[in-house]
């Protein structure tokens, strides 16, 4: 809903300088709003910062802050191609002497996002090198009446710890970083490698050796194809074996890959049994089970709390109701096209608080809550998949409550596009597609014309 009232500037601190905290600087300060971005590394990029040295990091990620953020592997591509990835007016163009592969690596995507954080003048607003260890409420008034936040960080070169304080805070910190392990019998006996795939980057240490990958998502795939070359076997456990038809040409092509029900539990000797009741001794296991929301550093006094997953209350995965909208989330769905996304979420966070819009009633929010939930679990979907969207339609719905464009056509199509592709050809499916029509169709776009690619910024290379 549309407020008439005059609209006024507030301080608003962004936690995290990856695409959901670039994004929400850029709309915050479009909209007239003074912001700060707190981010831990030197650089922007968040997630897509690739990091190789993970030798300090718990291999499990246990710790409650981690070391390490990002969670990428040297060999990462893209799932989707670079065409349908781009913020809505700065499309992520094909530039020479870089990587100009549809599904790049993920250094492309990394300089796409440094092209966006010159173009917009982003780079001023952002401290690096300056981790966030504590955000609370300063007062707590009625229902997000004079509410505002201290955020307490530290510079990492000279540790000193400043305290300051917002009308508002944005949570932009990532979804892919925090591992999510799962339970199994003999796990701590274990005495042999663990390691979640949040700390795998190349696959040379393990040549030779016998690795069990639990979990077939993305990254249990990749990993394990990766691996064929130099593991002497790679048992891949996975929850059904009923596979993509892709997957099942990968496993009949390599002898040494292996597809495995679940497993039941580990022994000390090595032995890692799977609930069929067959065994194998393995020199190291690589947990590609996902990550878990984590913000170590909020406190809301239990308003928001982080359970198997779901991160609520959140009105549309936004804002709490009872915090709004000085407290916001960008970036906690998943399963969707993230940077449109992420970009409508920062415009609706950017004009609540100029006072351009109104949120509805807390009431109103909070039934809207109840009832996405009792949805979820009248289809069968686990708590822990709460925020995994999936779903287009929603998308355009969401975009609506300010007037942001629904997704284009051929952006839904390309997406659908890559996904069959990738189900039916997994091994070749970045590096070969039957979508050139639809890809002309795209390029010809306000998206793609709306900005000469000669006047968009070059990186300089990241050292």
């Amino acid at each position: 809903m549309v407020s008439e009232r005059k609209k006024c500037s507030k301080h608003v601190g962004v936690i995290g300088a990856g695409p959901s905290g670039l994004v929400a600087a850029r709309e915050l300060r479009e909209e007239g709003h003074s912001v700060v971005v707190f981010e831990q590394s030197h650089e922007v990029g968040g997630q897509w910062l690739y990091n190789p040295n993970v030798e300090n990091e718990d291999p499990l990620g246990k710790d409650t802050f981690l070391k390490v953020h990002s969670s990428m592997y040297a060999s990462l591509r893209l799932t989707s191609p670079r065409e349908i990835m781009g913020f809505t007016d700065f499309p992520f163009l094909v530039k020479k002497g870089r990587d100009t592969r549809r599904f790049p690596g993920h250094r492309e995507l990394l300089l796409y996002l440094k092209d966006f954080c010159e173009w917009f003048g982003l780079r001023e607003v952002i401290r690096f090198n300056t981790r966030v260890e504590y955000v609370g409420m300063l007062d707590y008034g009625e229902f997000g009446k004079d509410l505002r936040w201290v955020v307490r960080s530290k510079e990492k070169r000279c540790e000193k710890v400043v305290e300051e304080v917002f009308d508002a805070v944005v949570v932009a910190t990532g979804q892919y970083s925090h591992p999510r392990l799962p339970s199994i019998r003999g796990m701590e006996a274990w005495k042999r490698k663990q390691m979640h795939s949040h700390v795998y980057r190349v696959p040379e240490p393990f040549r030779n050796e016998v690795v069990v990958v639990i979990g077939n998502s993305l990254s249990g795939q990749d990993i394990s194809m990766e691996l064929v070359d130099v593991a002497k076997h790679i048992y891949l456990s996975a929850k059904s074996l009923e596979i993509s038809e892709g997957l099942s040409k990968v496993i009949s092509k390599h002898q040494n890959l292996h597809l495995c029900p679940q497993i039941n539990s580990l022994h000390e000797d090595g032995r890692v049994l799977f609930v069929d009741g067959t065994w194998v001794i393995a020199d190291t296991i690589i947990y590609c089970t996902g990550y878990s929301y984590s913000f170590p550093f909020l406190d809301t006094k239990e308003i928001v709390v982080v359970d198997d997953d779901r991160v609520g209350p959140l009105y549309e995965h936004t804002f709490p109701p009872s915090l709004a909208p000085s407290l916001s989330y960008v970036g906690i769905p998943r399963k969707l096209i993230g940077f449109p996304f992420f970009e409508s979420q920062a415009k609706w966070i950017a004009q609540l608080l100029s006072g351009k819009r109104t949120l509805p009633p807390w009431d109103d929010m909070m039934k809207s809550i109840k009832e996405f939930y009792q949805s979820r679990d009248a289809d069968g979907v686990p708590k822990h998949y709460t925020h995994d969207i999936a779903n287009f339609e929603y998308c355009d719905k969401y975009g609506d409550h300010i007037g942001f464009p629904h997704l284009e056509e051929w952006r839904k199509e390309l997406c659908r596009s890559a996904l069959r592709n990738a189900d039916a050809n997994l091994e070749t499916y970045r590096d070969s597609y039957d979508d050139l029509e639809l890809l002309q169709e795209a390029h010809k776009s306000p998206h793609f014309t709306q900005l000469e690619p000669k006047s968009l910024p070059l990186s300089d290379p990241i050292n």
